[in-house]
């Protein structure tokens, strides 16, 4: 049985590691370097880092921070934000990530999925998809969650995964930041539609939420933010947690 991933995300503006609710109302959360250090010492699988602002402010990621943290860490790392070409992720891959993560790129250019899926390898090319229930359809919004690209989801995973996109990476923005639980149907609706690893995101608040989300979807894996980066929970007991609810994690 492959074993369920927790992953921290470091959401990054102006060198800070911030976080919000609904993709908005960001409050700083702490040195990004620091917080990674913290989250290998704790035993998370991976880590996420995205530049929230660099596709709106029209600049490249911050690939000085990025090799800060890949120096101070030894756990696979996925870097996204302001990635607009195969020179862009290889710059990222040089300066130590291993997966590389694009959202507004990928929409408008979706041959990018697969030039650099060719290049680096399918699983180095993680899609991310920021979604947003609007009358009772999801869509993918894009630019930080500002702009409604009026595509749907489901259609936009599907065609995700046939050019080449080795992961998914799915916020659900009605979720994000809300502490409410998981997107669980969401998260299942989209598993199913494909056969590459879905990352849930947005709404965890509970040691339970990761619970419910693995004893009920086929997901395989639970990113979190706030609920790390403020202490509220720490990774060492949500995975003891987990392991005593017989969910196969990495202790």
């Amino acid at each position: 049985m492959l074993k369920k991933r927790i992953i921290p995300c470091l959401d990054i503006k102006d060198g800070r590691t911030v976080k919000g609710v609904n993709f908005v109302s960001l409050k700083d959360a702490g040195d990004p370097i620091e917080l990674a250090k913290s989250y290998v010492n704790q035993g998370a699988d991976e880590l996420v880092f995205l530049d929230i602002t660099a596709t709106v402010e029209k600049r490249k990621t911050l690939i000085e921070l990025v090799e800060k943290i890949a120096a101070e860490i030894n756990i696979p790392f996925s870097v996204g934000g302001g990635i607009q070409s195969v020179e862009d992720a290889s710059a990222l891959i040089k300066a130590g990530a291993d997966k590389i993560s694009i959202n507004s790129a990928a929409i408008k250019n979706p041959n990018l999925i697969t030039a650099i899926s060719q290049e680096f390898g399918s699983q180095c090319m993680v899609l991310a998809i920021d979604t947003k229930l609007i009358n009772e359809i999801e869509y993918v919004f894009i630019h930080g969650g500002r702009t409604n690209t009026n595509l749907k989801t489901m259609e936009w995973v599907k065609k995700a995964e046939q050019k080449g996109a080795g992961e998914i990476l799915l916020t659900s923005m009605n979720h994000d930041g809300t502490k409410a639980g998981f997107a669980v149907d969401l998260t299942n609706q989209v598993s199913n539609l494909v056969r590459i690893p879905v990352i849930a995101s947005g709404g965890a608040g509970t040691i339970e939420h990761f619970k419910t989300l693995f004893q009920n979807s086929s997901i395989s894996a639970g990113l979190a933010a706030s609920i790390f980066h403020f202490g509220e929970i720490t990774i060492p007991d949500l995975k003891q947690y987990l392991h005593q609810q017989n969910i196969a994690v990495r202790l």
